[in-house]
């Protein structure tokens, strides 16, 4: 996309650097579309006041939530955000919309992508319903770090009235990407968002940068995974968004490669650990795929613990009664929590008495020997368990 009169790339960019790398749209449902930018919705979306319903209990008969005392089922001003459940919402019905106000998934993912149908009067209305919603119910939207979009693929007709509707509404501050299989991708949403910035001045460059979601979805994105995830902005983070996540859409991996599903997922061990592997290295979020079984809630937890092991920061959700579980699966249980506390303790006396290692005892008998290395990881379920309201208890 070009505007007249607009330089995209910055001075301090060297004149060599090719220019507008976009791709060119490749209408995927109908060749005959029409989308006016009069339909456009201006929103303040001026952050307002979480609500105060009561965290939902998890499923009937499940006997496993007292693994993690959780006290934090909504935000209680932490200073990081745990990022555990991403919860789905349609932007095809005022009503999900609305009920999306109680929930309390880490992140909130409002969908124009796979939830909408496909034909653009449907994906034209949905925009237009989102961007009403988040505009007249302003003074009741969560914080807004809680809140996402899932915006249509950039190969579609649909991505730049996406992007630029969501660009419009300063508490949309990520953006879900799907269908990312290249480097060249994240360059076209980036000058979207650059064009936002600097040609329409929907936001100020002042304002938390736009975060990026990139979607792992088929072959060439594992192809091209390394490059993705050390993707930056040529425009800085500031005024063409920053990379923050990659999420693994199973779904649609499978659909692209052929590989068959199943309930044991080791069809998928090795794509999962790669991009938390790859996203590790470029100290990004790993979000893992959507367990479609939502009414199975010891399979989801089963899954859960899974990806948790796995390195997956957080989860997907497709269903309100997936959050409860999923948020208290990715978290430290309380046996892990006593552990780094006395691994850390020990330490601390260890490098008094000018030692590099100690023995800790075990449950079952047994010493086992820690030194820098799990460190680190006490170091690291502790903070986790602060972020999320849990007990850490004093050790000697």
């Amino acid at each position: 996309m070009r505007y007249p009169g607009l330089r995209l790339c910055p001075p301090a960019v060297s004149s060599t650097l090719p220019l507008g790398r976009a791709q060119p749209y490749r209408p995927c449902i109908s060749a005959a579309w029409h989308i006016s930018r009069s339909t456009f919705t201006t929103g303040g979306c001026e952050r307002g006041r979480m609500l105060s319903a009561q965290p939902r209990s998890t499923a009937q008969g499940d006997n496993h939530s007292s693994r993690r005392n959780i006290h934090t089922t909504r935000s209680t001003g932490t200073k990081e955000s745990l990022g555990r459940s991403y919860l789905y919402v349609p932007a095809t019905a005022e009503r999900m919309l609305e009920k999306s106000l109680t929930t309390n998934s880490d992140v909130i993912i409002y969908d124009l992508e796979d939830s909408v149908p496909p034909s653009p009067a449907d994906k034209n209305s949905a925009r237009g319903r989102l961007a009403h919603f988040l505009s007249s119910r302003a003074a009741d939207l969560p914080p807004h770090e809680r809140i996402a979009v899932r915006l249509n693929s950039n190969a579609t007709p649909f991505f730049a009235d996406d992007i630029l509707q969501a660009m419009r509404l300063p508490c949309i501050r990520t953006l879900v990407l799907p269908k990312i299989h290249s480097a060249q991708d994240l360059d076209h949403v980036s000058e979207e968002i650059f064009v936002a910035y600097k040609g329409h001045k929907f936001r100020s460059p002042d304002s938390p940068p736009v975060q990026i979601v990139a979607s792992i979805e088929s072959a060439k994105a594992m192809y091209n995974l390394g490059e993705i995830a050390g993707w930056q902005s040529r425009y800085g983070p500031e005024l063409g968004g920053k990379l923050s996540a990659l999420l693994f859409a199973a779904e649609d991996y499978c659909a692209d490669t052929g590989i068959i599903r199943t309930t044991s997922r080791q069809e998928l061990l090795y794509t999962r650990s790669h991009i938390v592997v790859t996203a590790k290295a470029f100290k990004l979020r790993a979000i893992d795929m959507v367990c479609v079984n939502y009414k199975d809630l010891q399979y989801l937890r089963d899954e859960c613990e899974d990806g948790r092991r796995l390195g997956f920061t957080g989860k997907q959700a497709i269903h309100p009664s997936q959050v409860d579980v999923i948020q208290s699966t990715f978290v430290p249980s309380a046996k892990e929590i006593l552990r780094a506390a006395r691994i850390l303790k020990h330490m601390e006396k260890a490098h008094l008495s000018n030692k590099g290692a100690a023995g800790l005892a075990l449950e079952g008998g047994g010493m086992e020997m820690i030194d820098a290395p799990m460190i680190k990881q006490a170091e690291n379920i502790i903070r986790i368990a602060k972020a999320a309201g849990l007990e850490i208890p004093k050790v000697e």
